[in-house]
């Protein structure tokens, strides 16, 4: 073989060497359904909410955490409680599904009670705290205080935040239907503590389990939570 022909493939087989670590890397992952989601995009840390089917108001949430381009489990399997009417990709407001998507946390976790060590900005919830569930309001899907027994400029189909002390005795607010806000599409997505029974549309753990995660949760690592059925989960 000429000289300049073999360094041509030498050098070829050298460029090619990195791409070909990457993919016996990636088929090294184990078969586990964090390795099996579409994107997780830049997270490092991530929650998977798995129902048997979309009527389901029980899932199975696991907790992973990213090592070099591999995702290994750190907690769970655990049960949680989803929507009274299971999940979808096709939420609404007040139709207690819980929405089925890759959704963040936002930068502000809440409680009734004290801060239980959360690497978050955390905020004692109070009378007069709301998440506002009013599709026609400006503050539609986000939080807004407003005076203690002072009735609120926007409509109210419940109580405000401080009473339901089993609930939200400490939650991170699931980032859907956040950016953009879209008027009806579904607010106040929570993984809260469990009341023993469905939710509203959130995800509830009991509380050991919910502390051991939001203790666990780091906004640095970009933490991407993944909701949805055995079927579809795969999708996101």
């Amino acid at each position: 073989m000429p000289r300049a022909i073999l360094i041509l493939a030498v050098l070829a087989l050298w460029s090619a060497a990195p791409a070909m670590g990457d993919d016996a890397r990636m088929a090294a992952c184990p078969r586990t359904l964090a390795n099996q989601l579409a994107s997780t995009e830049d997270a490092l840390q991530l929650v998977t909410v798995v129902a048997d089917r979309s009527s389901s108001t029980t899932a199975k949430l696991q907790a992973w955490k990213k090592v070099d381009e591999c995702w290994y489990p750190v907690a769970g399997p655990w049960r949680a409680w989803v929507g009274q009417r299971g999940v979808s990709a096709n939420k609404h407001e007040g139709d207690r599904k819980t929405p089925s998507g890759a959704f963040g946390f936002l930068p502000t976790m809440y409680g009734i009670a004290p801060n239980p060590g959360v690497r978050y900005r955390y905020r004692r919830v109070v009378c007069g705290d709301w998440w506002v569930e009013d599709p026609a309001s400006r503050f539609y899907n986000r939080f807004r205080h407003v005076r203690c027994g002072v009735a609120p400029p926007f409509r109210t189909v419940s109580e405000d935040m401080s009473a339901s002390p089993t609930a939200y005795r400490h939650l991170a607010v699931i980032a859907y239907n956040t950016d953009p806000v879209v008027p009806g599409r579904g607010s106040g997505i929570f993984l809260h503590a469990s009341t023993g029974r469905p939710t509203l549309g959130c995800v509830s753990l009991p509380v050991p389990q919910l502390l051991r995660i939001l203790r666990w949760l780091r906004p640095a690592r970009s933490p991407l939570i993944v909701i949805g059925t055995r079927a579809t989960i795969r999708r996101y």
